[in-house]
């Protein structure tokens, strides 16, 4: 080992895959926005979206406008629509980045209306409804004094109008349900003022797979296309790949007797002669600390279980039982290893969390490697 050997392998093959298994699903003129927001959830927002634009991809999705800034800065060529909305000193990078905001107030769309009209041109918004994540979005009871005051200005152009679903993934189809007839319902009521948006979107992953009816104009998949489910029920709807792989190597054997503590607070004591291997990747690296005592990685094919706490940087495991198991040898954390595999699920599940984060939280110096 010549370097620090963890890295996070991301197949493109699977991206490309998962894309294009959910494109052919979808009816014709049904557009997909590509959610790549927080590092295209662990990904790599820049790799990602430069893969997917390669096979069609014509619209993004980002959560603040520096993420916006960073695709275009980097070449990406199609739309890219802040979905959390900007700030008022934000409001020159839309137009020099040709970025694309989500509004839901209308201060937000007086300011960029009063910057359009000081260049003389007009600015293309997309605006949110809430009905019923309580997080960002015109009430629906809002809707149409918000669609009157927006009408009045004249250098801002409605794209598009989106929601939001709360429980998408959801068995239990009633909630779902009634936010779509909700923003149906915002929908008729601003095109019946004169309004006509391009774009209306509301169908995130969980959504774009299991509620058809809720694709109207445009789907917004994030979590399914890095390969991983909305929800375990979802399993048998398509037929997703892992996009990531979270590998390292073993750094250092010890040999140790019966009673040997491992790492802080000695919650590991070792039961018989053990073989411990302790490994170059930790919390700070993404690995869960919530890990500690319940987790697995796989070395030789074989279940290691961590031994001891996560640390920051390293984590140990108890590799007793893999047969002729040595220093350098590869250690998966997520991933596939003969005929065993660990994904992203059991992860979050052993650690108390969901998918999404557990991807989000690998860390800036765990390498990328595109394959």
């Amino acid at each position: 080992m010549e370097r620090r050997p963890t890295a996070a392998f991301i197949d493109t093959g699977a991206l490309r895959h998962n894309y294009s298994i959910l494109r052919e699903r979808m009816a014709g003129g049904v557009r997909i926005m590509a959610v790549v927001k927080a590092n295209a959830y662990g990904h790599g927002d820049v790799e990602v979206a430069r893969v997917l634009e390669g096979i069609g991809c014509r619209h993004f999705g980002v959560a603040i406008l520096e993420e916006g800034a960073r695709l275009r800065r980097s070449g990406i060529k199609g739309s890219i629509v802040i979905l959390g909305g900007i700030y008022p000193g934000q409001v020159p990078d839309i137009f020099s980045l040709d970025l694309t905001p989500v509004v839901f107030d209308i201060e937000s769309a007086r300011v960029i209306n009063a910057a359009a009209a000081s260049l003389g041109t007009i600015r293309k918004v997309h605006v949110k409804i809430d009905t019923g994540m309580g997080r960002l979005g015109v009430a629906v009871a809002e809707a149409r004094l918000f669609f009157e005051e927006i009408s009045r200005l004249r250098h801002i152009h409605v794209e598009g109008v989106l929601s939001h679903f709360a429980e998408s993934e959801s068995e239990d189809r009633s909630f779902t349900q009634r936010q779509l007839k909700e923003f149906s319902g915002v929908v008729e009521t601003i095109k019946g003022m004169g309004f006509s948006p391009e774009i209306i979107d509301i169908a995130n992953s969980a959504a774009a797979l299991d509620h058809p009816v809720s694709h109207l104009g445009m789907v917004r998949p994030g979590l399914m296309l890095y390969g991983s489910y909305p929800s375990p029920r979802l399993r048998e709807a398509i037929d997703l790949k892992p996009v990531m792989e979270l590998k390292t190597r073993i750094m250092y054997l010890k040999r140790v007797g019966a009673g040997y503590p491992v790492s802080y607070g000695r919650t590991f004591v070792t039961n018989r002669e053990s073989v411990i291997a302790t490994l170059p990747i930790g919390y700070a690296d993404g690995l869960p600390r919530r890990l500690s005592g319940s987790g697995e990685v796989l070395v030789g094919g074989v279940r290691a279980p961590l031994a001891g706490r996560v640390c920051m940087d390293l984590v140990m495991c108890d590799v007793t039982d893999v047969p002729g198991v040595k220093t350098g040898d590869e250690a998966v954390i997520i991933g596939a290893q003969g005929r065993e595999r660990i994904t992203v699920e059991n992860i979050a599940q052993k650690a108390g969390t969901i998918s999404y984060e557990v991807l989000c939280n690998i860390s800036s110096r765990v390498p990328r490697i595109y394959i």
